[in-house]
């Protein structure tokens, strides 16, 4: 009674509840949470807690929690989340592969075809940022944007596959064109002689569902909106690429931080 009441015993009831619940799946825990205040404060109210740790422990390779791919990404909670929502190794195309570190794509080195990922997890509402970067050559070819689950992550030649129809919008960042129904949507940035996409710069993309806009930027300088009046579907990040053995990094990190 105490407990629930927030009286001097709670705080064992809260341990004691944390060390259970470090032992349960993502799943178990959403159950959990709706449970009472008590069970949700236990669960979110410390994003670094015992359960997120054991959680991101249990589900991320070590190379991902070693290295410096979730650097962007503080909490053992966000970690946990980014992994949820990293490539999904189902739906891409069949010369990608996902790495161990769950994370990054790698494409093989497949003659005349142009092939891209989703990600596990769409957004038909709210706002979103993630992180995606290219650890390898761009090639002729390298798009990162968002696509409806109806666009297609394969094709044939080298093209801008992300963007090529009305089911996707996407950024090449080879040659800095906006592309969206088959067609060039102007240049992106907007600005004259924009610096050209460097390997390993990080890019952040920001899906917002609430002013249907998809915006960028590049290290902590805002690029400003490359695509307005998305339509109300459930929209997923993508890549598309053509270079043989390149790789591409693709990080969620949950709410922009401007808001």
């Amino acid at each position: 009674g105490a407990a629930a009441a927030g009286g001097p015993g709670w705080r064992l009831p809260g341990r004691v509840l944390e060390l259970v619940f470090s032992y349960l799946e993502l799943r178990e825990l959403r159950s959990c949470a709706l449970v009472c205040k008590l069970w949700h404060r236990v669960l979110h109210g410390d994003e670094n807690s015992e359960v997120w740790r054991s959680l991101a422990a249990r589900c991320l390779a070590e190379e991902a929690l070693r290295t410096d791919i979730l650097c962007n990404v503080p909490t053992y909670k966000g970690k946990v989340r980014a992994f949820h929502h990293a490539f999904s190794t189902n739906d891409c195309s069949r010369n990608v592969y996902i790495k161990k570190n769950g994370f990054t794509l790698h494409r093989n080195p497949i003659a005349q075809s142009t092939d891209g990922a989703r990600t596990k997890i769409g957004f038909s509402e709210g706002r979103h940022a993630w992180e995606v970067w290219w650890e390898g050559p761009l090639g002729t070819v390298a798009v990162i944007g968002i696509a409806t689950k109806r666009a297609a992550m394969q094709c044939q030649g080298y093209v801008a596959l992300l963007g090529s129809d009305d089911q996707s919008w996407g950024w090449n960042l080879v040659d800095n064109n906006l592309l969206h129904n088959g067609e060039v949507n102007g240049s992106f940035p907007q600005c004259n002689n924009a610096p050209k996409y460097q390997i390993g710069e990080r890019i952040r993309v920001i899906l917002d569902m609430e002013d249907k806009t998809l915006a960028f930027e590049r290290g902590y300088e805002f690029l400003g909106v490359a695509f307005r009046g998305l339509p109300k579907v459930c929209l997923y990040p993508a890549v598309s690429a053509v270079y043989g053995n390149t790789e591409v990094t693709l990080v969620y990190l949950g709410k922009p931080l401007d808001g």
